[in-house]
């Protein structure tokens, strides 16, 4: 029941912004949007004190979006916000929310032309959100005209003060009409402010949204800048670089953590997806996978990683930032158990840092910047683990027949040039494909193993019934499934080789059509 209280759906919101919602990764409402959004929606003025970083520019973009008129081309929402980097940010926020309702959203602030923005504002929006220096020299100019603003919203109050602006807030707040609704959001309520509220806000109701200053001291918390395109690039390098045993890997929405997953896959990581989509049953098998080793990476939006009871988490990857920061600290959270130390490491792009810092301010904390790894230095890091283990060879004693050969090439070879062969081979060895080992000669296309299985047409399977029973029954990608071919009582399904060692060591987990089903390597053709 609680769950219900707290999601998007049961706030009556619109399909449309439902939909924008999921398309952002918004599963359900943080917690100051779940204490402000049912308020707003019914019309009351409010005193939200929150700090920035607690997802509040959702908060009040979602009822606007919600209660505005979509057909209009007035300005019936307007939003101030104390710098040109905040204005923007809200701006884009609003956008996203309102992508699949017809709102249309103009920022205005100081550094750009007033050219552009009087003729953005001449096409017809909805909603406005500017600087409040920009705003009221609008006003004046007669270009922005505020006689049908229906909702009014002063964000980050105690900063538009400290910066001065609070005559000219003044001077807007006489130019809407007083038959509106006022938003005031501030992480503190200064005497300045709470004159201004008493003054311009009709009954508001008193919000505290603070978060609690969270963190967990021992978890070592890092972030790497990288755009977005080279995001899955960077995240393997980093992974290679740490040594990670077991990671969690979090993403804003089900879409991406299906498109990572499959991007891990894809270059040799055992990477698993967690998500909304997955039943009880799917969920068991991937979380008992990671528990037992079976898999190294997790990849899991907020809501699905809720609860779960994992022990020995090494790492903690944001590849997307949360919406706020209370989601933050319950990632990071995930590892550093039990007194053990972890590290949390946040993948940022350029237009992140704003929101970085103020969760940094929130946290009391300061991440620390690292710079991207470079291919060099990965293959650096990978001949130094190669070292320590040749190391730890010696330590453990050689053979007495592996000193001998020695000792008999090294009155040919010089010692280096045996010791830099050995090292080679092992190498190389270590790159051939693991799953050439015994599945003789099957027929399949090159690389691959066809393999018999004991369904075919009469039991009604389908080639989507294959791939989906392989998928979920061995946790391999449905994407790497070749050639199925169907006959009446069994099947012939081509497998790349890793893949079909995974598949036969999982036989019993996997069911296709309700039928458990019996796999092995085919004879040739």
């Amino acid at each position: 029941m609680e769950q219900q209280e707290l999601s998007f759906k049961a706030m009556g919101l619109s399909s449309s912004v439902i939909k924008a919602l999921e398309e952002m990764g918004f599963e359900e409402p943080s917690p100051i949007q779940a204490k402000t959004i049912p308020i707003i929606l019914e019309g009351h003025d409010l005193i939200g004190q929150a700090q920035t970083g607690t997802g509040k520019t959702a908060a009040f973009g979602i009822p606007i979006v919600e209660r505005l008129d979509h057909r209009s081309k007035r300005v019936e929402a307007l939003v101030l916000a104390p710098t040109r980097e905040l204005a923007i940010q809200v701006a884009e926020e609003i956008t996203k929310i309102g992508k699949f309702s017809g709102i249309k959203v103009v920022p205005i602030y100081g550094g750009q032309s007033y050219d552009r923005q009087i003729r953005a504002l001449e096409h017809g929006a909805q909603v406005v959100i500017g600087t409040p220096g920009r705003v009221m020299d609008h006003i004046r100019r007669g270009t922005l005209k505020l006689d049908h603003v229906q909702m009014m919203v002063l964000d980050e109050a105690d900063e538009m003060l400290d910066m001065g602006f609070i005559e000219d807030i003044e001077f807007i707040l006489k130019n809407v009409p007083e038959n509106r609704q006022t938003l005031l959001f501030s992480a503190t309520v200064p005497d300045p402010i709470a004159k201004l509220a008493r003054r311009y806000l009709k009954d508001p109701v008193h919000v505290n949204i603070s978060p609690e200053r969270l963190t967990v001291p021992s978890i070592e918390q890092v972030f790497y800048e990288v755009r977005e395109f080279e995001k899955l690039d960077a995240l393997t390098r980093i992974l290679d670089m740490e040594e990670a045993e077991r990671t969690i890997i979090f993403c804003r929405t089900k879409k991406r953590v299906d498109e990572l997953t499959e991007g891990l896959q894809a270059r040799g990581y055992t990477a698993e997806a967690l998500h909304g989509d997955l039943n009880q049953v799917q969920r068991n098998r991937v979380m008992k996978r990671f528990k037992e080793g079976g898999s190294e990476i997790l990849v899991a939006t907020d809501v699905a990683a809720r609860g779960l009871d994992i022990d020995n988490v090494t790492h903690v990857i944001n590849y997307d930032l949360p919406q706020d920061t209370e989601s933050y600290v319950h990632r990071i959270g995930r590892t550093g158990r039990a007194g053990r130390t972890g590290t949390a490491i946040s993948l940022i792009n350029p237009k992140e840092f704003r929101q970085l810092r103020q969760m940094e301010r929130v946290l009391r904390v300061r991440l620390q910047r690292r710079p991207l790894p470079t291919p060099a230095d990965v293959a650096e890091k990978q001949r130094e683990m190669l070292k320590n283990r040749l190391a730890e060879e010696i330590q453990r004693g050689v053979l007495p027949s592996y000193q001998e050969l020695v000792m008999q090439l090294a009155e040919e070879y010089d010692s280096v040039d045996i010791a830099a062969a050995a090292i080679r081979l092992m190498v190389d060895k270590g790159r051939e494909d693991k799953s050439d080992l015994d599945f003789g000669e099957t027929g399949a296309e090159p690389g691959m193993v066809r393999m018999f299985m004991n369904l075919g047409r009469m039991d009604r399977v389908t080639p989507a019934d294959i791939v989906r029973g392989l998928a979920e029954g061995a946790g391999i990608q449905g994407s790497v499934i070749g050639l199925i071919d169907i006959y009446d009582r069994f099947t012939f399904v081509e497998i790349p080789k890793d893949a079909a060692h995974k598949v036969l060591q999982n036989v019993g987990a996997i069911v296709i059509r309700g039928k458990s089903v019996n796999l092995e390597p085919a004879r040739p053709r």
